[in-house]
């Protein structure tokens, strides 16, 4: 059984006062002893009758649908991280590095060419960890093997997957050096990488187009119904295999889509579907950076809570990730609460001046709110309050939030992972209202970003944008050879296969028409006997499927 919530980061009722807080205590007492002596099961019996008796009484009182403002998963129930977090977190420091790299390098070549640095910076971990650990490519199309996972990325951290793909050696350094130049490569003995994810511009590589915004997130939805579908009729096994422990490893839909792309109606329009067929092989990645592509998301809000009451009410089961480990001992410590109200009170854009600001300036504005924040910080140097991460930006976190969805059954998973855009950019972008437009960076901001990342480059080359990549029988390679290998191979990748079929002859499914003589006959009759026909052909018959309306 989980470990309860702390009453620490339970703030209370907002625009309500305790108007007898020795009597709530009383209330609070009783159902802590109900939970620890009977269980969860009969605590959410009690609730559900206290709940009927507030309606029956006309209270006019319901459950909210926001939690509070802390991660899902708690730190008891996290698990072991299954990983080496130092070589990781060197990985996504070179992964940073190159996108960078080759966004600056066009846009340096060819003036306005276009790209994006911010997105990718912002999801880089996320990104990583379902590469080190979930993301499962096709094994195979034999018994036993994995055909696969389906992932959607997020468009604009295109260059993010190009970097990755350059290290595994799919991609040569002057395939990078001609990123969104895909007309002039060829000649330069160069494949030209696409602005952002598409089939149709490099079909080898791209599983899905996503560049179009709400796209992706109802694509995703479909195609994780059309999965289960293969499945229950038989056609094809689309629930895995079992791995070494005997467990099911299913196949699953990936989605990494942003916050501002959850206001396209496209993303919102089938979450009920997805619900309703208990899709729980779908998991969406949503990465609350919380600003779009031309301002903030929700300046005078909180869109991780706006998105958790629209999913939670459409039935998905929610998992909010939102800080990471350094804030574990702040929480714990935490005995009033005072932390987690403060949290809940400050807005999406307040969050963001946080993120653009030194560590010097949060603990002046943020902890300096109240003693009892100040308090918290105490002990803390500046340069600890500006490493405290968001989750989405903690390795250990994003794994527990992406093994719990993974361990979820019976409804789609939404994980939103609380972000800053631009992350690592320092004064050049991070957490700036320009940071989605900036292609181009000053030479101090490039030695800034590879100190940030402890990048093994020099000052020429960092100003020179040389792109990094380990040598062949180093710890990051290996490791990263090692962990792709394990889940079947590389990703993105792209593979047709489509078995040919024997064309059926005519005169077994047409002769109603060929022995017609010059009778007429509805469109609908020639359709419904060529049908019945087609149905009783031993190799085509089993894959017509009538829908009868």
């Amino acid at each position: 059984m989980n470990a309860p919530t702390p009453l620490s980061a339970l703030a209370p009722a907002e625009g309500l006062l305790d108007t007898d807080p020795q009597e709530t205590a009383e209330w609070r007492d009783a159902f802590l002893a109900l939970v620890a002596t009977e269980g969860p099961e009969r605590a959410r019996f009690v609730l559900d009758e206290l709940a009927r008796l507030a309606r029956a009484q006309r209270v006019g009182w319901h459950p909210g649908l926001n939690t509070p403002y802390v991660n899902t998963v708690a730190v008891q129930d996290q698990g072991v991280f299954p990983g080496d977090l130092a070589v990781e977190e060197r990985l996504a420091s070179i992964m940073r590095w190159n996108a960078l790299a080759m966004v600056v390098r066009a846009n340096q070549a060819y003036g306005e060419l276009g790209g994006h640095i911010a997105s990718y910076a912002s999801a880089a971990d996320l990104f990583e960890t379902g590469f080190n650990h979930f993301f499962h490519a096709r094994e195979g199309l034999g018994a036993g093997q994995h055909r696969g996972d389906l992932v959607f990325f997020q468009p604009h951290s295109a260059p993010g997957v190009y970097a990755r793909a350059f290290l595994e050696g799919r991609l040569s350094e002057q395939d990078l050096m001609h990123y969104r130049q895909e007309i002039t490569a060829p000649a330069q003995g160069a494949r030209g990488l696409s602005s952002y994810p598409h089939p149709w511009l490099m079909p080898d590589f791209w599983q899905f187009p996503t560049g179009s915004m709400g796209i992706g997130p109802i694509s995703s939805i479909y195609h994780a119904r059309f999965m289960r579908y293969l499945t229950h009729r038989g056609l094809l096994d689309c629930a895995g295999r079992k791995d070494t422990e005997g467990r099911t490893a299913m196949r699953r839909v990936w989605g990494v889509f942003g916050d501002g792309e959850m206001d396209e109606p496209e993303s919102m329009s089938a979450l009920t579907l997805a619900a309703r067929e208990g899709l729980d092989n779908l998991v969406w990645v949503v990465n609350c950076n919380l600003q779009r592509l031309d301002g903030p998301v929700r300046g005078n809000g909180r869109i991780i809570d706006e998105l958790e009451r629209l999913f939670a009410g459409a039935g998905w089961n929610v998992v909010k990730l939102v800080w990471g480990s350094d804030w574990d001992g702040l929480f714990a410590r935490d005995l009033t609460g005072a932390l987690v109200r403060t949290l809940e009170g400050t807005v999406d854009g307040q969050m963001q001046t946080f993120a653009a600001k030194d560590g010097r300036f949060n603990r002046d504005n943020f902890f300096g709110q109240n003693p009892e924040l100040a308090a918290l910080a105490q002990g803390m140097t500046d340069e600890q309050i500006d490493r405290l991460k968001r989750g989405g930006h903690d390795l250990v976190k994003i794994h527990a939030a992406y093994a719990a969805a993974s361990a979820h059954q019976g409804q789609p998973t939404v994980i939103l992972a609380h972000t800053k855009k631009g992350y690592g950019m320092g004064q050049a972008g991070q957490g700036k209202m320009t940071t989605h437009s900036q292609k181009k960076l000053d030479d101090s901001d490039l030695i800034e970003f590879r100190n940030r990342f402890n990048l093994p480059l020099s000052d020429a080359q960092a100003t020179g944008l040389a792109f990094y990549k380990p040598q062949e029988d180093s710890a990051e390679m290996q490791y990263l050879r090692r962990h792709r290998q394990q889940l079947g191979g590389y990703l993105p990748r792209r593979e047709t296969v489509c078995d040919a079929l024997p064309v059926p002859p005519i005169a077994s499914y047409a002769q109603f028409a060929l022995a017609a003589d010059g009778k007429e006959m509805s469109t609908t009759m020639a359709f419904v006997r060529m049908l019945g026909t087609l149905l009783k052909d031993a190799t085509l018959g089993p894959r017509i499927v009538p829908i009868v309306a």
